[in-house]
């Protein structure tokens, strides 16, 4: 029997990012995956600019920027056709390029199993997290002091071995193994589709599309498909390719010709090989809650949609940070158990708002799709098809997850944590902190801590004691960041700006409050 202090159950990129963020704040984990290697199929490449902070702070991200298979600057970015790739009718409209004044890193994209690989590598200089691959967990239970969970070794069935922890996160997929034992309900919506994957190889699709701007992802909006989309995406430029789309659920796949419905989405015939076919069913769904006492649920195993816009794995992605800095805080003592479910707090509504954008986003391209017609009416068609895309730059401008309103930030409320709201330099409770440059020429992402942060900017030494008091109190580890009130600092719009260990603004004034303590103590779930 072995003991930690975390269990981490699935080591997709998820539960590998949550088991590095926990070993390199010092807590003792195991991470379980049955698959000794990451999978070759090239699903999940797009990382946004907040999942590349992440990266910086796990301490990988020059080694994930290296592992890429695009070249170094290649746009990342989308284009939608109506009725195939060699339409008239294109768009291709900015993408995450649009926000980047507001992140410290720049997006990427490779194929997941290249971000796995560099998880897995970052994973083994970790001395306090242990690796089990090639291990499936087979019995789970809990009780008021621990969770204790059985493993059974995959090449030799007999071997067996018992972990107990503190807590357990399942981060095991959609069909999720732990939230099943936990009696965990997920709820969504079965969109009564069935989708191919295809990854192939073809030069002379690369060289159909030189038509085009340079972009890694080409959707095709059909009539007929009712809102769902084909899409190809790039793998690398040149040949590699991976394809999405709906099939009948009537044709058995040795007679799905998938040749000719690659040519009849691109518009255009040419040659491929085929690396891979598979077929998944088209489903949203999130969980009705993200903790059962010690054992909660993370990424997939929590909310899953269809792969649309990425949102999939940079959401779970955003799980582990959320959740990692909060388990540590309970487990060294100085966090409450009400910052644990804070998680779900803020988390949840997350995936709730996304998921129903994306079936929104499906009956908006139905509706579009039986309203407008070229061959109908093509002056409305045209007006109504500048208008679809002059509303993807808005949904990437408006797309700005925060927790206003959780019951770990202090300050203004808010309806509560959601998915839209605007990009701002400004510092604001419950948002993302945005970066901005010091008087030494560093970022102040440069120099935040692994823990909270209060940021000073020309206020005098009184203003910082009584969080400085409140903190040591307390326990809580507070980094204190002083600097000049100039230049883009002023953006922030405060001069005293607490940031939580996620880098999300937790409190901010000009000068202290009248109870700092009672701030700390909020924010780190202890009343």
């Amino acid at each position: 029997m072995e003991r930690h202090q975390v269990v981490v159950v699935g080591g997709g990129p998820v539960g590998l990012a949550l088991a590095v963020d926990l070993g390199r704040r010092g807590i003792d984990c195991a991470v379980v995956e049955r698959r000794r290697h990451p999978s070759h199929i090239p699903k999940g490449q797009n990382l946004t600019q907040r999942s590349l902070e992440h990266f910086y702070f796990w301490g990988c991200v020059d080694e994930l920027r290296a592992a890429r298979l695009l070249p170094r600057g290649y746009p990342i970015g989308s284009l939608t056709a109506y009725g195939s790739l060699m339409s008239l009718y294109w768009y291709a409209p900015p993408g995450r390029e649009v926000v980047q004044p507001y992140y410290f890193q720049e997006n990427e994209r490779l194929p997941q199993y290249l971000t796995e690989t560099v998880l897995r590598n970052r994973l083994r200089e970790l001395d306090a997290v242990t690796g089990l691959f090639g291990w499936t967990a087979v019995a789970l239970e809990q009780d008021d002091r621990e969770v204790c969970v059985t493993l059974l070794r995959d090449d030799d069935r007999t071997r067996h071995r018992v972990l107990t922890a503190d807590y357990l996160v399942g981060c095991d997929g959609a069909r999720s193994w732990v939230r099943e034992r936990a009696g965990i309900a997920c709820h969504g919506r079965d969109l009564l589709r069935r989708m191919v994957l295809a990854v192939f190889r073809s030069r002379q699709l690369h060289e159909a599309l030189r038509r085009f701007p340079e972009r890694t992802t080409y959707r095709v909006l059909r009539p007929e498909l009712e809102g769902y989309w084909q899409f190809f995406g790039r793998v690398d430029v040149g040949e590699g390719w991976f394809f999405h789309a709906p099939v009948p659920d009537d044709v058995p796949a040795t007679d799905l010709d998938l040749h000719g419905l690659l040519e009849r989405a691109a518009g255009t015939s040419f040659a491929c090989a085929f690396e891979h076919v598979g077929f998944w069913e088209l489903r949203i769904a999130v969980a009705d809650r993200y903790r059962r006492d010690r054992i909660l649920v993370a990424g997939d195993a929590c909310h899953s949609h269809p792969p649309y816009g990425g949102f999939g794995l940079n959401t779970g992605l955003e799980d582990a940070a959320n959740l990692s800095w909060k388990l540590a805080a309970v487990l060294q003592g100085w966090g409450g158990e009400a910052l644990l479910d804070s998680y779900q707090a803020e988390r949840r509504p997350i995936a709730l708002e996304t998921t129903a954008e994306i079936a929104a986003e499906i009956e908006r391209d139905r509706a579009f799709l039986e309203r407008y017609r070229p061959d109908r009416d093509r002056d409305e068609f045209e007006r109504a098809w500048t208008a679809l895309a002059a509303r993807s730059r808005e949904r990437v401008e408006s797309y700005e997850p925060h927790y206003e309103g959780s019951p770990v930030v202090a300050g203004i409320g808010g309806s509560g944590p959601a998915v839209h709201g605007h990009h701002s330099p400004s510092a604001r409770p419950g948002h993302h902190l945005t970066p901005q440059p010091l008087s030494s020429g560093r970022n102040v992402y440069e120099e935040l801590g692994s823990g909270f942060t209060l940021l000073a900017f020309g206020v005098e030494e009184r203003a910082v004691r009584p969080f400085q008091a409140a903190a040591e109190a307390l326990h809580v580890p507070l980094r204190v960041l002083r600097d000049s009130y100039r230049a883009g600092r002023r953006s922030y719009g405060s001069r005293l700006i607490l940031v939580r260990p996620d880098q999300h603004v937790a409190w901010v004034g000009d000068r202290p409050p009248p109870d700092a303590g009672a701030v700390i103590r909020k924010v780190v779930g202890l009343g």
